[in-house]
């Protein structure tokens, strides 16, 4: 009579027999993903973000439709206050780079109400109990709402351009103009996604942004010159990243001396990312 032996798996197991213990994935645990796959499920996510967008087209009212009321509100009712009355094109030069960078700004808010909103779905926890790493979640929302920015950048540019925008130096030198904005947003996005993840409610997100954006958007050079401000607020413009951007943005379209607003612009854009990205990212990972 033969004997059969058989190796036995550890408990709570289902490998195969003698390949040792199996053990499930950690929701919690980073796992160890290359980058290909990181990429890929940037990919995946994203992708289930715009088919959200596709699916609730009312979601775009904001990219499509915020650009053209801007434009139009601020060029005819400040322009001729500005520029002179009959000097609107001269104003549309002006506040149109500004209003990129506006954009960028009004656009990252959503981000944080997202993010807000998919929390209390209960969508997010689905996500972290896959093995993927918990920053391809949030860098996925970040590459949508940038599509969703150079869509709104699009229809900006068109409408200036109906309304007398010329460009002085080169494409080149617009492209620059929007791929500088679209950096400065997506940094900004870490620091609404942070807002979206540490307040406790979307209605809380809003009114936080709106505390941020009115100061930093109106205390800056996208809208008027900062030579009629006070001195007080004028020293305040002149630290403003928005006013940086604006003046970069403004240069690279209209020329003039760029590298200061530039360098300064990245460098904003780089120490909000620094701070913000990895506390946005353990909030993500700890958030009940």
């Amino acid at each position: 009579m033969s004997t059969t032996t058989v190796t036995k798996a550890s408990a709570g197991t289902s490998g195969p027999v003698g390949a040792g213990p199996v053990r499930p994935v950690r929701p919690d645990a980073d796992t160890r993903i290359g980058l290909r796959a990181n990429l890929r499920h940037i990919g995946a996510l994203a992708r289930r973000n715009a088919l959200q967008i596709k699916q609730d087209p009312e979601s775009m009212f904001d990219a499509v439709f915020m650009p053209i009321i801007f434009i139009l509100l601020f060029v005819y009712v400040f322009g001729g206050a500005i520029s002179g009355k009959g000097n609107n094109d001269v104003y549309v030069n002006y506040v149109t780079p500004g209003l990129m960078a506006m954009m960028g700004m009004n656009i990252a808010m959503g981000v944080g109400v997202g993010i807000n909103d998919d929390f209390k779905k209960g969508v997010m926890d689905r996500f972290r109990t896959m093995p993927i790493t918990r920053s391809s979640v949030l860098i996925a929302k970040i590459v949508v709402e940038l599509g969703r920015m150079m869509i709104a950048t699009a229809i900006l540019l068109g409408m200036g351009f109906l309304l007398g925008l010329s460009i002085h130096t080169s494409v080149l030198h617009l492209l620059a103009a929007i791929g500088l904005s679209a950096v400065f947003g997506a940094s900004l996005m870490w620091i609404f996604i942070l807002l979206g993840l540490s307040l406790k409610s979307a209605q809380a997100v809003q009114g936080m942004a709106m505390l941020v954006l009115m100061p930093l958007q109106f205390g800056s050079s996208i809208f008027a010159p900062t030579t009629t401000m006070p001195g007080w607020l004028e020293t305040f413009t002149d630290y403003n990243p928005l006013s940086n951007l604006a003046d970069a943005a403004r240069n690279l379209i209209n020329g003039g001396p760029v590298a200061h607003s530039v360098w300064m612009t990245l460098g904003w854009a780089l120490a909000i990312t620094v701070v913000t990205a990895p506390l946005a990212v353990s909030k993500f990972r700890k958030k009940t």
